[in-house]
């Protein structure tokens, strides 16, 4: 089936940008997106929409909530018009309020994708209930990550016939090649310095783990935390309070090509995901699917969507959010023995690479923009 997809999403330099360009790369629809943090003087269009998208934030921030969805989706439907789409999506819940009534006036079916912070931070998810009840009533498709964020969305009014649960997928043309047993017992963490990610949770659990083990066991562990984020200069101060200088590396970012070759280089992942101070969560972490696909156990928390992941004493090891002390022991674990964290790592690939792939996400995605669109064509004729 040919189609058109007309995509609006709040920026192209998220911290997701990745995922969403990976995402409507594989798309295989004519894909036209704009983007609200766009102002381009060239492109008339992009530029009444970015600008269209600042008089939504500053309406929203004035408590105008009803009338912070008219700017933008006046000129989406003027974008409609123009690009005759046959789907609208919208990348996160709370960008597609701001869009939503396009979708109504237009009578074209609209998918939404949630991604995580948009259905659990206060700041959207508080803010927003009562707009994303309005959302809800207009939908066509809703894409969740995780089951507990599916029972979020069924609580705002989410016809549950139209709700997917799709985690973004890990790219198995990348991801490939960890050896956890004769790699040294170096672990690896990867992902912004943030409250929802643990960081500071993560150095404590290492620092522990060395505790626990024979001296010379002790300093040969190595911990890398690739990543940047407000939680980094904190986590620095952490390192040097706890003596931990020259074992814990914090490099920054790294691309992709970069992080798939720490992950061959490490004996396990690490993740301390936990629900932050704002109630941010996770969806279903892309990096923890990322490292399970290339072979690595995971030690994680049994938080959102990763129980559905990783198998706890299967593929890794899972413990309560906190809960440093049950870190430290699993990583110990893995660090004193190298074949199970192969036995693990074995375990993660097999059940990433049949269930969790991009490829899946793609697929899953791809079948319900052709199924909205055939439901769709079928009521106008």
């Amino acid at each position: 089936m040919s189609l058109t997809l007309l995509v609006f999403a709040p920026s192209r330099r998220a911290a997701t940008e990745t995922f969403l360009r990976a995402n409507l790369e594989g798309l295989p629809f004519r894909t036209v997106a704009y983007f609200g943090d766009e102002w381009p003087l060239a492109s008339p269009d992009r530029l009444a929409y970015g600008l269209a998208i600042v008089c939504s934030k500053v309406l929203t921030r004035l408590g105008l909530l009803r009338l912070a969805s008219l700017p933008g989706s006046l000129v989406a439907l003027a974008l409609i018009r123009w690009h005759r789409p046959d789907v609208l999506l919208a990348e996160f819940g709370f960008h597609a309020v701001r869009v939503m009534e396009a979708a109504a006036w237009s009578a074209r079916p609209l998918i939404v994708h949630f991604r995580g912070s948009d259905a659990s931070a206060r700041d959207r998810l508080g803010l927003l209930a009562g707009r994303y009840r309005r959302l809800m009533t207009l939908v066509a498709g809703v894409i969740v990550k995780s089951e507990p964020m599916r029972g979020t969305l069924l609580a705002l009014g989410a016809p549950p016939q139209r709700l997917l649960v799709s985690p973004s997928g890990a790219d198995e043309r990348l991801f490939h090649g960890a050896d956890p047993a004769a790699a040294p017992p170096t672990f690896l963490a990867v992902g912004r310095f943030v409250a929802k990610k643990g960081p500071l949770e993560t150095i404590q659990a290492f620092a522990r783990t060395r505790e626990r083990l024979p001296r010379p066991e002790a300093e040969a562990l190595r911990l890398v935390m690739v990543g940047e984020g407000p939680l980094l200069v904190p986590a620095r101060r952490l390192v040097g309070q706890l003596g931990l200088e020259g074992v814990v590396e914090l490099p920054g970012l790294a691309d992709r090509a970069q992080v798939v070759a720490l992950m061959r280089l490490a004996r396990a992942f690490v993740q301390h995901s936990r629900v932050a101070p704002d109630g941010d969560s996770e969806g279903s972490p892309v990096a923890v699917m990322e490292a399970q696909l290339c072979g690595l156990p995971v030690v994680a928390t049994r938080h959102a969507g990763i129980p559905e992941v990783v198998l706890d004493g299967t593929s890794g090891f899972l413990v309560a959010e906190g809960d440093v002390e049950a870190m430290a022991r699993a990583m110990a674990q893995l660090a004193a023995d190298p074949q199970l964290a192969a036995r693990q790592g074995q375990a993660g690939r097999a059940r990433v690479g049949a269930r969790f792939t991009l490829a899946h996400h793609l697929e899953a995605v791809s079948a319900m923009i052709e199924a909205v669109a055939a439901k769709a064509d079928n009521v106008r004729r």
